[in-house]
């Protein structure tokens, strides 16, 4: 595909916004050479009907309970699915309770949405199938295309999409899953792979093995998610795409997105640029290493590029970047909650001074502030706490601390103008600390004065206390590096979110 090569703006009285616009143009040339010219046309993505459709093929069902087709047809009977399913299987009459249609175009009626569990060679039949039934959405799950150097087959399934309008998510990928319409395409087992709750959390991933490491993992926390994503090699529904939908989703609050490269560099950046600047966008990128790199081509034939030219284009879009899976969760976690800080000044309290001290080391690493107590709060905490606690930044409540002696010092802090996010240490090992300090927290979290996050490190009650804080809506952590460099990612979307101007100027920049 030929571009026009634009104008490089230049701003004056700034040579590093010089070499920053450089940078990202280079970025978005380079993406954009692997932009098929056979791709489906431009024009509304009507993403909607791949998570909210009427009725839903699966085309390859099975009676075996390990088969792909199996698996995705019991999922959509298991949640109750309030649409109509048509499993497709010529060999089988009847399935679960269900009659069986010989091909799509046997089955009656229109369909929104088809789920193609067939191998890969005969994938661009069945489509050419789905095309003439008139279906306009359809999900690729069978691998073996271009990410094992098939790319003449790949290339047959773009053309057939493109000649029935179709829109597809895929191939090598696992589909969707949809906590609101229960629209589940995941083929692995739930005895295996839990199922997240329903939540405001999305997670798109270009990685299948990522995308159910997050799911299990998020399952078995209790963390809460939206909408999951699994688009493997991108043939037609891209990240972009998919970004763009996300920032219109209104059960979407919070974005993660697992990639190793981009295909459309230029388009991922301007719609990356518009959401991140209305919800958080948080990225965490996989082939940073020159031999990660190489493998991204292996997996999902993706172009990664360099990871210089991510970081930069991360940082002028507004995108948050994570650093591993856990840092993702626990970024998302926190930016999940309806309450963003005023400034980066934060105010710890301890029950333990070397965890106060830790906390305090990773406050400045991160480039949070640390608060000074108001005249007024250290005059009220001077009535409440005994003479022996430490009134300062950390408040050491000390050894013997209880619940009543943790509400005090919340609450004051809370209260003080000088303090945009209090970090509550709660080590709970020591005998004066009993359960109650969890009503304590949550009732403080309550009042949605300012961010309030607690760091509470332990064995198994301590877990079984901050599983209930999570239940009150607490963000909760167990280490101090992970929640202060949790802060800083709230603090960096605060700050994105009061300078959305300034961001859609830096992009003017690299327009054509």
């Amino acid at each position: 595909m030929v571009r026009k090569k634009s104008k490089k703006v230049v701003p004056k009285k700034s040579k590093q916004k010089v070499r920053t616009s450089t940078r990202l143009k280079a970025a978005a040339k380079q993406t954009s050479k692997r932009v098929s010219s056979i791709r489906s046309p431009k024009g509304p993505h009507r993403l909607d009907q791949f998570f909210n459709p009427q009725s839903v093929a699966i085309i390859g069902v099975s009676r075996s309970p390990h088969k792909v087709g199996h698996v995705i047809f019991r999922n959509f009977i298991e949640n109750k699915f309030q649409g109509k399913i048509i499993p497709i299987n010529p060999e089988i009459n009847e399935l679960l309770g269900y009659r069986v249609y010989p091909t799509i175009l046997d089955a009656p009626g229109s369909i929104d949405l088809a789920v193609l569990a067939v191998p890969a060679p005969i994938t661009p039949k069945i489509l050419e199938q789905c095309g003439k039934k008139g279906v306009k959405n359809v999900i690729l799950i069978a691998g073996g295309f271009k990410e094992v150097g098939n790319e003449d087959l790949e290339k047959n399934v773009q053309r057939t999409l493109i000649k029935y309008k179709m829109r597809a998510i895929g191939v090598n990928c696992l589909g969707i899953y949809d906590t609101t319409s229960l629209v589940d395409t995941i083929f692995l087992p739930k005895y295996k792979l839990g199922r997240p709750e329903k939540g405001n959390i999305s997670f798109m991933t270009q990685s299948g093995a990522v995308g159910t490491a997050v799911m299990d993992w998020f399952a078995m926390k209790g963390y809460k998610m939206a909408k999951f994503i699994s688009y493997g090699n991108a043939t037609d529904v891209d990240e972009a795409d998919i970004l763009e939908y996300l920032g219109q989703d209104p059960e979407t609050k919070v974005i993660c997105v697992y990639i190793e490269g981009v295909r459309e560099g230029r388009k991922f950046f301007n719609i990356a640029k518009e959401v991140a600047t209305q919800k958080p966008v948080i990225i965490l990128k996989g082939g940073i290493t020159d031999v990660g790199n190489a493998a991204t081509m292996s997996h999902t034939g993706s172009l990664a590029g360099s990871i210089e030219i991510y970081k930069a284009a991360f940082k002028q879009a507004g995108i948050i970047e994570a650093d591993d899976i856990e840092q993702l969760f626990d970024y998302a976690r926190l930016l999940s909650k309806d309450m963003l800080p005023e400034g980066n000044r934060i105010q710890i309290i301890t029950d333990g001074g070397g965890f106060g001290v830790l906390a305090v080391d990773w406050a400045v690493k991160t480039g949070l502030q640390l608060a000074q107590l108001s005249p007024k709060s250290v005059a009220t905490l001077k009535k409440v706490l005994p003479h022996y606690a430490v009134i300062g930044n950390p408040i050491d409540l000390v050894g013997d601390a209880s619940a009543e002696r943790y509400r005090e010092a919340i609450n004051a802090t809370l209260d003080d103008e000088n303090i945009d996010v209090v970090v509550v240490i709660a080590l709970l090992q020591v005998p004066t600390l009993t359960a109650e300090i969890a009503d304590v927290v949550a009732s403080a979290a309550d009042q949605k004065k300012k961010p309030l996050i607690v760091i509470s490190a332990g064995g198994d009650f301590s877990e079984t206390i901050k599983k209930s804080m999570e239940e009150f809506g607490v963000p909760t952590f167990s280490y101090p590096e992970r929640a202060l460099e949790a802060v800083s990612a709230l603090v960096k979307f605060s700050k994105i979110q009061k300078q959305p101007t300034k961001l859609k100027r830096i992009s003017k920049a690299v327009k054509r």
